[in-house]
C-alpha cells in the first residue's frame, strides 16, 4: 500500500513539473497546484507510522494529529495562492489578449523597440519648466 501511494506522490509531482515547463500560464498554475498536493501527500504520508498514545493510554492505532493540521493550513494556503495567480494570469490575458509565455515576450520585444524607435525619431525633450533655468531631457 506505501508502494502504491508513493507511486500516486510520483506521478502527481511529475505531472505538475510537466506542466510548469509549459508554455501557458493556466498550466504553470495548474502544475503549481499538482505539485502543492502532492507536497500534501507527501507529508500525510510520512506520518503514516504508528506509535504509542503521547497523553492518554488509548487501545488501538494512533496517528498524530499535529500533521493533519499542518496539511489542512497548507491546503488553504495553497488555495489562497492558486486564486492570486489566476487573478494575475486574467489580467495578463487583459493586457496582452494571451496567455502564452512566447507570445508575451514577442510582444514585450516589439513594445521595447517601437519606443527606441519613437526616442530616436523624437530626440531629446526640452522642457522650460525647471526651477533653476537649466534645461532638462527626458
Amino acid at each position: 500500500m506505501i508502494l502504491v501511494f508513493s507511486i500516486a506522490i510520483g506521478l502527481l509531482f511529475m505531472a505538475g513539473v510537466y506542466l510548469i515547463l509549459k508554455h501557458d500560464l493556466i498550466r504553470v498554475v495548474g502544475g503549481m497546484v499538482l505539485i502543492s498536493n502532492a507536497a500534501n501527500l507527501f507529508i500525510m504520508g510520512a506520518a503514516v507510522s504508528r506509535g504509542d498514545v503521547p497523553i492518554l493510554p488509548i487501545e488501538g492505532d494512533y496517528s498524530d494529529p499535529v500533521v493533519q493540521a499542518l496539511v489542512l493550513t497548507a491546503v488553504v494556503i495553497s488555495f489562497g495562492v492558486s486564486a492570486l495567480l489566476l487573478a494575475i494570469v486574467y489580467r495578463v490575458y487583459l493586457s496582452h489578449q494571451t496567455v502564452d509565455i512566447n507570445a508575451m515576450s514577442e510582444i514585450d520585444v516589439q513594445q521595447v523597440a517601437e519606443e527606441a524607435e519613437r526616442a530616436a525619431r523624437e530626440g531629446p525633450v526640452v522642457t522650460d519648466d525647471d526651477e533653476n533655468g537649466e534645461e532638462s531631457s527626458r
